[in-house]
């Protein structure tokens, strides 16, 4: 930049002086005057250029006047203001700087002048400073640039520079323009912003990991709970099929004591009057031989009987199908209810296990329905879905409350309870669902050998069974 200094105004002998002495080494331009008239008109002209030089005199005290003004708001605008003013060459000396320049990197301005700015760099943004300076001098647009600067006294802080090349008045140095803008303020304020984004993020996730935590302390606190209602429906389950096996031991033994025993017995009694009769008719002994054979026939139905409800024969020598459809037509004919009965022949694919877990829920639906539906209708359904096999039983009975009868601790017997343990035994899937004036459906689907997803490929050779069994 260059200089810009005040002019000395001189004082007026020294000029008198300095005039005289011009005057003298000049030749004479005016004559002599040779009259009076001449000295006048002579007298004249000086009087003129008296009053214009003390005019051109007043004119330039003012313009001086004007230009001290006008540099004193110039010298005040460059040195005083907010950011630093430099002036550098190519290589990095400072050649001018403002009062705010020196006042950034902490240095007399008069010691500042004629030192390197790289000086004042600090290292890790000296690669930085470097293509900064060389963009300077070989691009003519402006170049901005965020480098860390030091002051005299070592502190660090960021500044943005932004600098436009420029020429000396003979054209043959180049220089620079440079501002320095402290970005300290800036840089903390980013700083603290970052901050508070990462604490903000950190909150965040910490509200996240909370709800995570809350959700899974939940999660937590309904597997317990419904651990707690297994193993209670367990212990339910347990007394219940205790209480059950007894009652069936009760029934089995009045039973045998009812029926067989008294048999056995008249069989006995009929056998000893043979051996007390010491002549015995032949007629009247075929006839109590006959007596006796029908006793025995009879002792051996209650057997078979006991065997088939225990466990059917036909379940194990013709299969599910015929077992059901034998079932249906003597529980048709006791209960007075009309049983719609349609199945599938892939049923038969399953295995001994799966096949008994079937019969065992039917049976014990349709005891249910006897029992307690107060029904006229009822179909039963085995079809296959897929790689599964589905089981539906409806009733047009009355409703009932589900959630209410499945709870372990209120249903003092097995009933539906029991058949949905069967049920997910074999990896099935069993449902109830009870509608006022609609009925009740039983729904359990149970997969194919025991293998979700696994696909019987053998086809059906037989059509579907239908049975419509009336009372």
């Amino acid at each position: 930049m260059p200089n810009i200094l005040k002019t000395p105004v001189p004082h007026p002998s020294d000029l008198r002086r300095r005039a005289e002495k011009l005057l003298k080494s000049r030749p004479p331009e005016i004559d002599q005057p040779q009259t009076e008239s001449d000295a006048k008109r002579l007298l004249h002209e000086l009087q003129v250029h008296h009053l214009e030089l003390e005019m051109q005199n007043a004119e330039l005290r003012e313009a001086r006047d004007a230009v001290e003004t006008q540099l004193g708001r110039y010298t005040d605008l460059y040195d005083f203001a907010p950011v630093g003013y430099y002036s550098i060459d190519e290589s990095g000396v400072i050649l001018e700087v403002n009062l705010t320049g020196a006042a950034l990197l902490g240095v007399e301005r008069s010691r500042l002048l004629k030192k390197r700015l790289l000086a004042f760099v600090s290292p890790k943004s000296l690669t930085t400073f470097h293509a900064f300076l060389r963009k300077i001098f070989t691009c003519p647009q402006k170049q901005v640039c965020v480098v860390s600067l030091l002051t005299e006294r070592g502190a660090p802080f960021w500044a943005d520079l932004q600098a436009t090349p420029a020429s000396s008045v003979e054209g043959t140095k180049k220089w620079s323009r440079l501002v320095v803008s402290d970005l300290t303020t800036l840089k903390q304020a980013e700083e603290v912003l970052q901050r508070m984004e990462g604490l903000t993020t950190a909150n965040r996730e910490l509200k996240l990991e909370i709800v995570r935590k809350e959700m899974a302390e939940a999660a937590l606190k309904k597997a317990e709970a419904q651990a707690r209602d297994m193993q209670e429906q367990l212990r339910h389950l347990s007394h219940q099929l205790l209480l059950t096996q007894e009652e069936e031991r009760k029934r089995i033994s009045r039973e045998l004591h009812d029926e067989i025993v008294q048999t056995l017995v008249g069989i006995n009694v009929h056998l000893a009057s043979l051996t007390l009769k010491k002549k015995v008719n032949l007629n009247e002994l075929r006839r109590k031989i006959s007596r006796t054979q029908r006793l025995v026939e009879k002792s051996v139905e209650i057997v078979h009987r006991f065997a088939r409800e225990l466990r059917p024969t036909v379940l194990d020598d013709l299969g599910l199908i015929p077992a059901l459809q034998s079932f249906i037509r003597e529980f048709a004919k006791r209960t007075k209810l009309r049983v719609e009965f349609t199945a599938s022949d892939e049923i038969e694919q399953l295995d001994n296990t799966q096949r008994t877990v079937i019969y065992r829920v039917t049976l014990s639906a349709l005891a249910n329905v006897d029992q307690h539906a107060h029904a006229s209708k009822v179909s039963v359904s085995l079809q296959r879905n897929n790689d599964a096999i589905c089981l539906e039983i409806h009733d047009d009975g009355r409703s009932f409350e589900v959630a209410h009868v499945m709870s372990a601790k209120r249903y003092k017997r097995l009933g539906l309870l029991g058949s949905r343990e069967r049920i997910e035994m074999v990896g099935g899937k069993f449902s109830v669902e009870s509608t006022p004036r609609k009925g009740t459906t039983i729904r359990a689907e149970i997969p194919m050998n025991g293998v979700p997803g696994k696909r019987v490929r053998r086809r059906s050779t037989s059509p579907r069974v239908k049975l419509m069994s009336k009372p």
